[in-house]
């Protein structure tokens, strides 16, 4: 297949880590400085409130030994990408949503200490840290307790990081108060919450938040990935989808109405992005005409020693059941000769229970070198030979010359027996040459008859073909009518009353297997068996089909069996192109084009990703009905978006056509993004520092020993589980 160049993006190059360089502690030395920490599920932001801007490493850590000296190391945030096998070590104080490791912690707190140059004992500076939205109190105790134990900080407050970056945003000049309204929505890591602010306070009591986040986003593109590329020859890492969802997905304003949209072909390649991963192309070696020749001439005489060797081995399995017919039967012809308890003792000898036995063994002998010789029917004509001579045949039996006999009469029914094959060549050629004259004639008289009447055959035998593909589908369902009545088939076989004892005590016979259609009936239980009749009929549908090619124009390669079955729709094959065999490049590529819409449409409908919960539409709806219409207004003037995914195209429209439905229409909505969703709520928490209500937020070491970990003081900003009033 050809793609359009200019639709294909590539892969970005890890980046080399940069060696950071700790700072100056001299500025902030006996200052009390704020300390303004933002422990984020994927980044570590820290700095001290006056700074412009934090510091950010990715919040993981990795305990690794180092190969040549066998010494320890501790490796932090985009340091662990420099050791091959670290990143299988890296843990993360965050498990999902909720802080949990605290040891990694612990190490992160340790790095953002040691670059902000503190080299004092303890951490002389009131802290400002962010927690999760209705943060679990053991999470919030053992943080405290690591902050007032370990590092001896003098004060600590929690904020929730999504409000302090709607104050950012919203912050006035000085001396201004903080009073504005809006409904933040902050896309998170692992969740995405939903707070309404009301004169500059946030309302938690009535925050809701759904656990789907980037994260989740990610691993449902990754998964969408695998699903459409099974065997794709490269490792897609959970990096390289999340650098996709950054790139290439997006909101739908309505997702229905664009699913509709994509039906058609021309539309969905042309919202396809080609994603080329790294490949390496085989490296053939040239040779000469030569070498070129000799190794067709190698692979010819290969060939015909294979074919030979093929050759004589079926001849040497058709002179043996030859050997074993003529045998069998000769076994058979005395039977009217020998008294019944002669015979039954002659059965016994062959190895045959009764008589029906040995007519089915010879019926199968029969029909299997009938088949043999149609097979090599079609075969080069043989040399004539000379009748052997086989003198020893007719002589009576000498002690002398009895083996030489024996070996004689082995080697006349050898002859004769390939004899009788030649004749049944010869007679199956004229049939042949007789079959395909009357065809020629038929065909010369009436062409678009013919035609039709050989299309009519090849819809029957690719209608049979079809129906014994379905009834196999049919059988892997147990509960399906060709399933249960498979089971009654082995019931029945199992029961074995088909002939009562009494009857065979008295000299009745069970007669089942005398008739060939008898043992149809395993074949009809066993799906996994395969059925001549199969075999024939695809053999039958590519005589038909080669037929039709040579002699009929209309009848093309895209009309054979094999073409209709592989055939995909174009819509198929735009949602998924396929490329040819040797196409090393083409088989490394990636085409994203539902997936694109579809990712970002689980924050509205998390069920689509099997995830039990209300959409963001749902619960912005849930959130204003807790309101008056007055104050409602206030809140929809302003929403609010913060967070990373806040940044994917075409949020704003969504969210817009969401809202507007569910609101009255002379109410206004306006909708406005973080100027940096990133690093706002960092900026937000330096600018809330420097004032003087952040010295009445925090819990000192003494309320801490008298509160414990869980107790905060209940502010605009921080959780209210387990406050305490101010």
């Amino acid at each position: 297949m050809d793609a359009d160049e200019s639709n294909v993006f590539y892969l970005p190059q890890q980046p080399l880590p940069a060696v950071h360089v700790p700072a100056s502690y001299d500025e902030h030395r006996d200052k009390h400085t704020p300390l303004c920490i933002d422990n984020g599920s994927t980044n570590l932001r820290f700095g001290f409130c006056t700074s412009e801007s934090p510091r950010v490493g990715l919040n993981m850590i990795a305990k690794y030994k180092e190969r040549k000296t066998s010494r320890p190391l501790l490796l932090f945030g985009e340091g662990i990408d420099v050791e091959g096998g670290a990143r299988s070590q890296a843990r993360t104080p965050w498990e999902g949503d909720v802080l949990l490791n605290f040891d990694a912690l612990e190490n992160a707190l340790d790095y953002a200490f040691i670059q902000l140059g503190i080299d004092t004992s303890s951490v002389d500076h009131p802290i400002l840290m962010t927690e999760r939205l209705a943060s679990p109190l053991h999470s919030r105790a053992l943080t405290s307790e690591l902050m007032f134990e370990q590092y001896c900080v003098p004060s600590l407050a929690f904020c929730v990081d999504s409000v302090m970056s709607f104050y950012h945003n919203n912050l006035p000049s000085p001396p201004v108060p903080f009073r504005s309204d809006g409904l933040v929505v902050s896309f998170n890591t692992a969740s995405t919450s939903v707070v309404p602010v009301l004169d500059g306070k946030g309302i938690m009591s009535h925050a809701k938040r759904i656990p789907w986040g980037a994260s989740q986003a990610t691993d449902y593109l990754q998964k969408l990935i695998q699903l459409k590329y099974p065997t794709f020859p490269n490792r897609v890492t959970t990096t390289q989808t999340n650098w996709m969802l950054q790139n290439f997905c997006e909101f739908a304003t309505d997702y229905t109405a664009l699913l509709r949209q994509l039906k058609d072909p021309l539309q969905m390649r042309a919202a396809d992005r080609i994603i080329q991963f790294p490949y390496t192309l085989p490296v053939t070696e040239e040779k000469t005409e030569e070498e070129l020749a000799r190794i067709a001439e190698r692979k010819k005489e290969q060939g015909r020693k294979l074919q030979e060797l093929a050759a004589k081995s079926r001849m040497e399995k058709l002179l043996q059941k030859e050997n074993d017919l003529a045998h069998l039967l000769s076994v058979r012809e005395r039977r009217e000769e020998e008294t019944k308890r002669e015979w039954a003792d002659t059965l016994k000898e062959e190895g045959f229970a009764n008589d029906a036995a040995l007519d089915a063994t010879i019926k199968k002998l029969e029909a299997d070198l009938k088949k043999a010789r149609k097979k090599e029917a079609d075969g080069e004509n043989e040399e004539p030979e000379e009748p052997p001579s086989f003198p020893l045949v007719d002589v009576p039996d000498e002690e002398d010359g009895l083996k030489e006999k024996r070996k004689q009469k082995l080697m006349k029914a050898g002859y004769e027996a390939r004899e009788r094959a030649k004749r049944e060549k010869e007679r199956e050629r004229e049939e042949r040459e007789a079959e395909e004259k009357r065809e020629e004639q038929e065909r010369d008289r009436d062409l678009a008859g013919w035609a039709s009447r050989l299309r009519k055959e090849q819809e029957a035998i690719m209608s049979r073909i079809k129906e014994r593909n379905r009834r196999k589908a049919a059988l892997t369902d147990r509960k399906s009518a060709a399933s249960q009545a498979r089971m009654k088939s082995i019931a029945n076989l199992a029961a074995d009353d088909r002939v009562p004892k009494k009857r065979r005590k008295g000299g009745g016979e069970d007669m089942f297997g005398a008739d060939d259609a008898d043992w149809a009936i395993y074949r009809k239980i066993n799906t996994a068996a395969a059925s001549s009749d199969e075999e024939d009929d695809y053999a039958n549908l590519q005589a038909v089909e080669q037929k039709l090619l040579a002699y009929d124009p209309t009848f093309t390669e895209e009309h054979t069996h094999a073409a209709l079955t592989t055939q995909r729709s174009a819509l198929m094959a735009a949602f998924r192109p396929q490329y040819e065999e040797g196409d090393v490049k083409g088989k490394t590529r990636i085409h994203l084009n539902v997936e694109r819409w579809r990712v970002c449409e689980a924050w509205f409908s998390p069920s689509m990703a099997g995830v039990d919960s209300a959409g963001l539409g749902e619960v912005l709806q849930n959130v204003l009905a807790r309101f008056s219409d007055q104050d409602k207004g206030r809140l929809v003037k302003n929403v609010f978006l913060t967070g990373g995914p806040a940044q994917l195209p075409n949020l704003i429209p969504r969210l817009h056509a969401t809202l507007r439905p569910i609101l009255p229409p002379e109410m206004p909505l306006e909708i406005v993004r973080a100027a940096d969703s990133a690093r706002d709520a960092w900026r937000g928490m330096a600018d809330f520092a420097k004032t003087d209500e952040f010295a009445r937020v925090g819990v000192t070491k003494a309320e801490y020993e008298e509160w414990g970990g869980e107790r905060v003081k209940r502010w605009w900003g921080g959780n209210w589980n387990s406050s305490v009033p101010i």
